[in-house]
């Protein structure tokens, strides 16, 4: 039998609002000891709000991590260990868009940093919009802008689109497609 690295304690080195961080103590097979980094997140949930004519609506956005603005999928947080990432998406939809959605579909998961973190976040696709109003929160600032799946993918690979989750998510829905029209 293989034997593998197991993890002997975890220590909580800060409690914050979406995350916490903690050391974590690994042995490995030959009985070495080692201090590993582990980011424990809650989870989160975005989504590819699709329009009628075909655009995805994204957002933009100051991310402080970056020190810059983002072009990403509407994304956030879920609101508790248990909330369903469906609902969370559906709220973020609206939040951060304006518009709302009675048809989100499961597309992917992502797991945005294996190495070091535990975040999921699933990603739906959103048609049969209905315009309503942003509600964002009093820290956020988001511009809404549409774009076709030709002009997204050029972004990525152009490297205006960085962010993880958009990436994953634009190129999944892309392949999806291709899919459905060659069936």
């Amino acid at each position: 039998m293989k034997e593998h690295i197991k993890r002997v304690d975890r220590i909580l080195r800060y409690k914050g609002s979406i995350l916490d961080i903690y050391s974590d103590v690994i042995e490995t097979p030959d009985g070495h000891r080692a201090n590993w980094d582990f980011i424990d997140h809650k989870g989160a949930a975005a989504v590819v709000p699709v329009l009628d004519d075909g655009r995805i609506i994204m957002v933009k956005q100051y991310r402080n991590a970056l020190d810059r603005e983002t072009i990403e999928i509407p994304a956030g947080g879920l609101n508790g260990w248990d909330e369903p990432t469906i609902k969370a998406a559906a709220r973020e939809l609206e939040e951060e868009t304006g518009y709302k959605s009675d048809n989100l579909t499961k597309l992917i998961s992502v797991v945005t940093a294996v190495a070091f973190c535990n975040e999921v976040i699933d990603v739906y696709v959103a048609d049969n919009l209905v315009k309503t109003s942003q509600h964002l929160d009093e820290d956020e600032f988001i511009d809404v802008e549409s774009y076709s799946l030709k002009e997204l993918k050029e972004m990525i690979f152009a490297g205006k689109i960085q962010d993880s989750k958009t990436i994953s998510a634009i190129l999944a829905y892309d392949a999806l497609n291709n899919r459905k029209e060659n069936i």
